[in-house]
């Protein structure tokens, strides 16, 4: 669906893994972006030399920045992904995470009601869930998180929830699994400092770039002892949120949806995939659990396929790591 002229989508975020993504698949579809991002873990080479969107490097909380943006553009919807998402990291520095994930949700809330723009697409996270009840993990699941970054990320939807009803705005909320892999032409890719996803972690073992890959529990109740995760590949992340954009667009009412491969891999099978992909090895260090890890984290995505029309299309573990491989390959050159 395309927009009447000189209309914009603004994502915050854009330049960011995921936001970068979704930018390029928006652009894609024909719609014409505006990236606000203040680049603590964005990259200006994302926006400059690969996507060439229009561009304001700026933090989502600058409540007279997002009056400027507003008054001089015409936005027509708002995909939200800037957040700090390290869970350890919100533990120890909580109020950091507070005054991100939800003051500066509530004041871009406030400007876009202010400004008239009611629809809103909104990065959340399974890790709203916490400690899972039962598997797959669906949307009826209780929300009950166990850090502060998933209790901000709750807050954030609870915030959506109640501005839907007393303001009219409609949104629609994924919570992700574990977005995982690259652009299939390694033009973008996972580049974080500090990294702490298994893959990325993996693969720049393989490269040489780290001593070790730590294996924290293999006395789980799985088929190898190893935790489970549901890895999904970023470009069908990128593609949810254009049907999530495009439902609002359409009338859609607020809701929100499970983003997922609906599959779970092993950390052990992450490791085989990874050595088969790679054709090399590195040293495993096995520790104790982590507090909090639950066995198997794996989602139910059945509601996103009814309602969105959305399914994953790259369901291949192995082809997830070549794509991640490919793309890291060419960042470090």
């Amino acid at each position: 669906m395309t927009l009447t002229n000189g209309s914009k989508i603004l994502v915050t975020g854009g330049a960011g893994y995921i936001g970068s993504h979704t930018v390029m698949a928006l652009q894609e579809a024909g719609y014409s972006v505006l990236i606000l991002d203040n680049l603590v873990f964005g990259h200006r080479d994302f926006v400059e030399n690969v996507l060439q969107a229009e561009f304001i490097c700026g933090d989502v909380g600058d409540r007279n920045l997002l009056q400027q943006i507003f008054a001089t553009h015409d936005i027509a919807a708002v995909i939200h992904f800037a957040a700090y998402t390290y869970v350890r990291e919100s533990v120890e520095q909580p109020s950091k995470y507070y005054q991100n994930n939800v003051v500066a949700t509530l004041t871009l809330l406030e400007e876009m009601v202010a400004a008239g723009v009611k629809q809103l697409v909104f990065s959340s996270t399974c890790a709203t869930y916490g400690l899972p009840q039962w598997i797959p993990l669906t949307e009826e699941h209780p929300q009950v998180p166990i850090n502060p970054y998933g209790t901000t990320k709750l807050i954030g939807e609870q915030l959506i929830n109640d501005f839907s009803q007393a303001y009219q705005l409609r949104a629609v909320c994924f919570r992700y699994f574990n977005a995982a892999g690259a652009d299939k032409k390694a033009r973008l890719g996972e580049d974080r400092t500090p990294e702490t996803h298994l893959i990325p972690l993996v693969l720049m073992a393989a490269a040489g770039k780290r001593d070790c890959v730590y294996v924290y529990g293999t006395d789980y109740d799985t088929l190898d002892g190893t935790g489970i995760r549901d890895y999904l590949h970023v470009v069908d992340l990128a593609q949810a949120h254009i049907l999530g954009l495009e439902y609002l667009l359409q009338g859609g009412k607020t809701d929100a949806f499970n983003l997922g491969n609906g599959n779970g891999f092993s950390v052990w099978q992450v490791m085989e995939a990874a050595k088969a992909v790679t054709g090399k090895s590195w040293k495993i260090v096995t520790t104790d659990r982590r507090s909090g890890d639950p066995p198997i984290l794996v989602g139910s995505a059945k509601k996103a396929e009814k309602i969105l029309g959305w399914q994953p299309q790259e369901r291949d573990l192995e082809i997830l790591i070549e794509d991640a491989w490919r793309w890291y390959q060419v960042r470090s050159q």
